[in-house]
């Protein structure tokens, strides 16, 4: 299923009892997950990434509810669940209308995992891909408007720009225009976005990939109330971006920042992107991409990790990379 049709399923009301949502976007799997985890009195149990214990599933699906309230079974994981426990856990979810079964697998092999999720189990798979330029700004226009923000088109565009198109940030920053009470400005958003005297995110990448020291950078913006793994999801969307403009200029010759994003840069803003991409080879895109997502599931799935150690050894080889 596709999240055009899940968001039909929405509108209309329908009942959904058990879901799998996975794909390239991280950001919409989470944004999902806790859409349709937002039931009042739900008896819950939450199984995260090594927390993941088919047995304690199985039992909480099996029990009765209490009071008539709901089990909701949540697994967030990035490592498969085997398909025979996935099967065990759909059918339970099946038998009793009181069962609620989400799903979010963040890993890469999602076919297997998904074919558990089908009409004769009862269950739907939604793929989530990035969004385009478009549903990204109209996303975070309705977040706005419930947070009571606002936001018109072009500040919704300037904020995702200043995040480098990254949603999931540009939402976390919502929060922080809340206190203006009045409609947003795009010098709004850069005064209070970053704060005076903050280093700006992108600033601190283009010095990072310009092999410069950057640790005095990198702690005042963890100072600033940055965490480590929005600091790290911001790197690897900068990259990402990066890699569209060098492919696009592969194939055709030129880097149309419209063609590529969905939404034109500025033209300052579009050269440096494009002198930028083709400063790095294949390889070192594939070595630099899967090096901050492999440290940045690290970050999500061990709770007791020094985030701030892995966030600078993750950085100082990337550096050795380029």
């Amino acid at each position: 299923m596709y999240r055009k049709e899940l968001d039909n399923l929405i509108r209309s009301g329908s009942k959904v009892q058990a879901i799998m949502l996975y794909g390239e976007s991280h950001f919409l799997i989470d944004y999902y997950l806790k859409l349709f985890s937002n039931i009042p009195d739900a008896n819950v149990l939450s199984l995260y990434h090594d927390e993941y214990d088919f047995n304690s599933a199985k039992a909480h699906l099996s029990q009765g509810s209490l009071f008539g309230d709901q089990n909701l079974l949540i697994i967030k994981n990035e490592k498969k669940v085997p398909k025979k426990d996935l099967d065990t856990l759909l059918e339970l979810v099946k038998k009793n209308p009181d069962n609620i079964f989400i799903y979010a697998y963040y890993g890469a092999d999602m076919k297997t995992s998904a074919k558990a999720f089908n009409k004769k189990s009862g269950g739907i798979e939604v793929r989530m891909f990035p969004p385009f330029a478009n549903e990204a700004k109209n996303m975070l226009l309705q977040e706005a408007q419930r947070l009571g923000v606002q936001l018109d088109s072009y500040a919704a565009t300037h904020l995702i720009e200043s995040q480098n198109g990254d949603l999931g940030l540009a939402f976390n920053e919502l929060t922080k225009l809340q206190i203006l009470g009045r409609p947003v400005s795009a010098k709004d958003i850069d005064a209070l976005v970053y704060g005076v005297g903050e280093v700006k995110i992108d600033q601190f990448i283009n010095h990072l990939l310009a092999k410069k020291d950057f640790r005095e950078e990198l702690q005042r913006i963890l100072e600033s109330g940055e965490d480590e793994i929005r600091i790290i999801t911001a790197i690897s969307s900068f990259m990402t971006q990066l890699y569209l403009f060098y492919a696009n200029i592969k194939i055709h010759g030129i880097a149309d920042s419209r063609a590529i994003l969905g939404y034109k840069l500025p033209q300052k803003i579009e050269q440096e992107r494009a002198q930028q991409s083709i400063r790095f080879k294949q390889h070192q895109y594939d070595a630099i991409l899967n090096l901050l997502l492999e440290n940045e599931l690290k970050m999500k799935s061990s709770g007791g990790m020094d985030k701030n150690a892995l966030l600078l050894a993750t950085l100082i080889k990337l550096q050795s990379y380029i």
